[in-house]
């Protein structure tokens, strides 16, 4: 069971280590969440980008550059499809984004004939939340990639977080459905769809985990106000994963918890044939470490 964040770097270090694929390794940013996973004993790295780049950023910030395979493709577009074509061939277990545009690294990904999608699946974005006045691990979707999932990809979503609260050691999840209020408002698709997912789970078509909605956020998060209201079930106040119903509410609590409570995260893509780490250059290099780290457990 990983209580914490920090829980994950030993529960990745005992198992096969993994590949991690930068594409356009071309920044500082990307070298050094590579380099620092790397000597961490996290993952093994292959760069792949402008080798002269890659070089001088390892002399420069003095990363021993033995830890790295690099492979040398300057064009951010043809390093994306190498990257893809290398976890088709099975040559790397995980993505990460580089110095490139996030639509060339997403058309590759997408791609219908050579990409990692699969018929059916959806890509959708998947972050562990830590937070201080929280008394566990919060896995939440989406925060960041689909701005109005409709019903079946809610329930795709749904099937995300749950692989993810299964690889952090929660063998069956409670997933709090997400809207303004646990009554069931008929004028809100937020609150029906919450209603179709909680019967869905209860009639055995979502399973694996607990699923209830339409539920409040402060009912799905604290026991005393679940209480206070007279709400009771197993995911009222003890919530492992929150759905939320558009990327406006995913979004801005994703930022209220970084910003406001302190909160530390680790993110990624999901739904390709591998998980992606997709980080920012103004995550922390913690917040990249325990990205990674989430993704080589996921995969």
């Amino acid at each position: 069971m990983i209580k914490n964040l920090d829980d994950m770097f030993p529960a990745v270090i005992l198992r096969p280590k993994r590949t991690l694929v930068v594409v356009s390794a071309n920044d500082n940013h990307s070298v050094e969440a590579a380099y620092k996973a790397a000597d961490s004993g996290l993952i093994h790295a292959v760069l792949i980008g402008d080798e002269k780049i890659i070089s001088r950023i390892c002399m420069e910030e003095k990363f021993d550059a033995t830890l790295f395979r690099v492979i040398h493709q300057p064009d951010e577009r043809l390093a994306a499809i190498q990257a893809v074509q290398m976890i088709r061939r099975r040559e790397g277990d995980i993505l990460m984004k580089g110095l490139i545009s996030t639509d060339k690294f997403i058309r590759a990904i997408l791609d219908k004939e050579q990409g990692l999608l699969d018929a059916g699946n959806i890509l959708s974005h998947v972050t562990v939340i830590q937070n201080p006045n929280y008394h566990k691990l919060m896995v939440v979707s989406d925060v960041a990639v689909l701005p109005q999932p409709d019903l079946g990809q809610k329930v795709q979503m749904i099937s995300y977080m749950v692989k993810t609260a299964n690889a952090l050691g929660i063998a069956f999840p409670k997933v709090a459905v997400i809207a303004p209020s646990e009554q069931l408002i008929m004028q809100l698709e937020s609150s029906k769809d919450a209603a179709f997912l909680r019967i869905m789970g209860e009639s055995g078509q979502i399973t694996g985990c607990l699923v209830d909605g339409p539920m409040a956020l402060d009912i799905a998060i604290d026991k005393e106000s679940a209480t206070i209201k007279g709400i009771r079930g197993e995911v009222a106040g003890d919530a492992d994963c929150l759905l939320f119903p558009n990327l406006d509410t995913g979004n801005v609590f994703y930022k209220t918890n970084m910003k406001l409570a302190k909160a530390e995260s680790a993110a990624m893509l999901v739904g390709a044939r591998i998980p992606v780490v997709l980080t920012s250059r103004g995550d922390s290099t913690l917040t990249k470490q325990y990205s990674i780290a989430l993704a080589s457990l996921v995969s």
